[in-house]
């Protein structure tokens, strides 16, 4: 072969592919916990984008999809919901067998087995149950339903539940434990070491609070936050609440109070007086007969989509699909509004609205939600220059500026959704702005020049601070109007 040299010699030809950006946060992500057994102790959390998936999984009985219908209801519909499991009471250890297919799930294949044998390890302790005759039932519930009634001398218990044959102790709590089980018909069951899922030891109960913390740290995409449960008491929830309020990051907490008291303002011990006494601008309380009402709520919330033209929203004046609107008398709407509970009220005009779109502390719903996705947005947009960024962003005010670009990418983005708008600047100054000064483009900008910046923070390659003054827009919730007549 004749030798050649390559073209690299005289062309060479690099190509730099950029890695993708770090993607911004969803602030339209609810978590729904609740007590059913379905998601097990160890899985914890199940996306769902349709009832139809919650109704495969919970079925129609249980508050979960109780509460799914009312979030997923709303028009336009949200596109996802987390269910996570609260471990209300002591749960059993639990072994999961994989699922069967089509083929393996044909009663056909379990009709000959007359005198099987299954062995299981309970409590450290190996057991075995034989003589099974399973070859006269028709379904495969039905050879789980003879196969339970064996366990039961053994402290264990068998179910199938369409999909795939789950066992489980009858002791509960932190000292139950389940090993793999052996045998032919373990193996045709998909519960041995080499066919199921790994065995979930049982759990002790845990508080509201627990479960959420736990739910936080499994998973940090889901931002708001209820539980499908009605019988939290106001301690509980107000845990739960200072917890949402300090975690560093930025999340919401919602109720829904069926508790009637909360109508009487000379009542102080109710929920929302306590919230608002504790001014927690990240839980969110609505009165109503229906349990999941602020759920409907925030599935219309949270199809706001940030990157859209004119499209955030206020709560207030919204319908609530799938809820009854509350006939209130004056006194009681007013006694809701002192203490900043919202609710879905009747009006005489033959309509209904949800009033008054309020936190439990001094904000409104949508400032909350809007500037939680304005924080967001400024620090992936800046995460993502340095990140990206194919040479070094300079330690000088040009590369200040190219920050700053940055960020008013954002701004102007905020702009366009309806969350800031030009307007008085009616706090105190910095920099350039005094109180009273318009700011024309809705927001001001304002950098150290890095000449002035401390030497030690320059030594850890530190950019001088940046200070946004940003205008909300606001949004109109009520009005008067004086007609002046004349004959």
């Amino acid at each position: 072969m004749v030798k050649e040299l390559s073209v690299d010699r005289v062309v060479n030809v690099t190509i730099n592919l950029q890695p993708l950006a770090a993607a911004r946060r969803n602030f339209g992500v609810l978590l729904i916990a609740g007590a059913s057994s379905v998601i097990d102790q160890a899985e914890r959390i199940r996306t769902y984008t349709d009832l139809d998936g919650v109704l495969a999984d919970f079925g129609t009985l249980s508050p979960e999809y109780a509460a799914a219908v009312v979030f997923f209801g709303q028009s336009p519909r949200p596109k996802i919901l987390r269910i996570g499991r609260w471990v209300k009471a002591d749960a059993p250890a639990i072994l999961r067998g994989a699922a069967l297919t089509t083929e393996e799930a044909d009663i056909g294949q379990w009709t000959g087995i007359d005198a099987g044998s299954l062995t299981i390890t309970v409590g450290g302790v190996e057991q075995t149950v034989s003589n099974l005759d399973i070859s006269a039932s028709t379904t495969l519930e039905g050879i789980a339903a003879i196969i339970d009634a064996a366990l039961g001398g053994v402290g264990a218990g068998l179910t199938y539940d369409g999909e795939r044959f789950i066992l489980s102790t009858a002791a509960t709590g932190a000292a139950a434990s389940l090993g793999w089980a052996t045998g032919a018909l373990a193996a045709q069951m998909k519960l041995t070491v080499d066919t199921g899922l790994a065995p979930v030891g049982g759990v002790g109960a845990e508080t509201p609070l627990q479960a959420v913390a736990d739910l936080a740290d499994l998973a940090s995409d889901w931002y708001g936050v209820t539980f499908a449960d009605p019988d939290l008491t106001v301690d509980q929830h107000i845990a739960v609440a200072g917890y949402i309020q300090a975690s560093a990051k930025a999340r919401m907490y919602a109720v829904t109070i069926t508790d009637t008291r909360v109508m009487d303002s000379t009542y102080v011990l109710d929920l929302a007086s306590r919230l608002k006494a504790l001014g927690y601008t990240r839980t969110t309380v609505a009165y109503s007969a229906n349990p999941y009402a602020i759920i409907s709520a925030l599935g219309r919330a949270f199809t706001v989509n940030f990157n859209m033209n004119r499209s955030t929203i206020t709560l207030k004046f919204k319908q609530l699909v799938g809820i009854v609107a509350e006939g209130l008398r004056e006194t009681q709407a007013l006694a809701l509004a002192g203490k900043r509970c919202n609710v879905f009220a009747a009006y005489d005009n033959d309509t209904a609205i949800f009033q008054e779109g309020v936190m439990c502390g001094d904000a409104y719903f949508d400032e909350i939600h809007g500037l939680d996705w304005l924080a967001n947005a400024i620090q992936v947009s800046a995460y993502n220059l340095l990140y990206q960024s194919k040479t070094k962003i300079p330690q000088t005010d040009s590369g200040v500026n190219q920050i700053i670009t940055a960020i008013e990418g954002v701004l102007a983005q905020a702009v366009s959704n309806g969350l800031i708008a030009p307007g008085i600047w009616n706090a105190d100054g910095f920099g350039q702005l005094e109180r009273g000064d318009r700011l024309d483009k809705g927001w001001y900008i304002y950098a150290q020049r890095v000449d002035d910046q401390d030497q030690s923070e320059r030594e850890q390659r530190k950019a001088p601070p940046i200070q946004i003054a940003a205008k909300l827009a606001g949004a109109i919730h009520s009005l008067d109007i004086a007609i002046d007549v004349n004959r």
